[in-house]
């Protein structure tokens, strides 16, 4: 067992009837549940060469920005549309129950550059699968990408596949 895993809180029938909640806010509320989540996900990357840290808004940033600053690495957010102030690229991706675009400052990755994509939790994969691709068409290699938590039950590993992808903790359902 992770020993971040300890900090998850369960919430059962929240947002809806047969629904497990996993909340993490008592994971980074508490400073040793912090501590072992950045280190568990960040030992995933022992033994990674990469040139940035890329974390997905908001939960991501939680993560992400530790790591960057443990590993003195860059640290290059994306946002959901419309909150990046310089010029950016944007990628429309479809959720459960409509779409959604994220974007990247354009300048902020470059042809070539080798990159870990941080994120709180896989569910159906969409999010994570959208920020690759961007990152890819501005020339990115995504080397790694590292989760928290992953919702098995929901098959994001799936639109992953071909992605070196590590999660800290694994949960069966959805």
């Amino acid at each position: 067992m992770s020993k971040a895993e300890q900090y998850v809180t369960s919430i059962p029938d929240f947002p809806e009837k047969g629904i497990i909640f996993r909340d993490i806010t008592t994971v980074i509320g508490h400073p040793d549940g912090l501590q072992a989540a950045v280190d568990e996900m960040q030992a995933c990357l022992d033994g990674v060469e990469f040139d940035a840290v890329v974390a997905l808004e908001s939960r991501g940033f939680l993560f992400g920005m530790p790591i960057a600053y443990n590993l003195h690495k860059p640290f290059i957010p994306v946002r959901k549309k419309g909150k990046l102030p310089r010029a950016t690229v944007e990628k429309e991706y479809d959720l459960e129950y409509g779409s959604a675009v994220i974007e990247i400052h354009k300048d902020d990755v470059t042809p070539g550059m080798k990159v870990v994509l941080i994120d709180d939790l896989i569910a159906t994969g969409g999010t994570i699968r959208a920020a690759a691709e961007l990152l890819e068409e501005l020339g990115a290699q995504v080397v790694k990408i590292v989760c928290l938590m992953e919702l098995r039950g929901l098959k994001g590993r799936e639109l992953l596949e071909g992605y070196d992808l590590d999660t800290v903790i694994a949960y069966d359902g959805k």
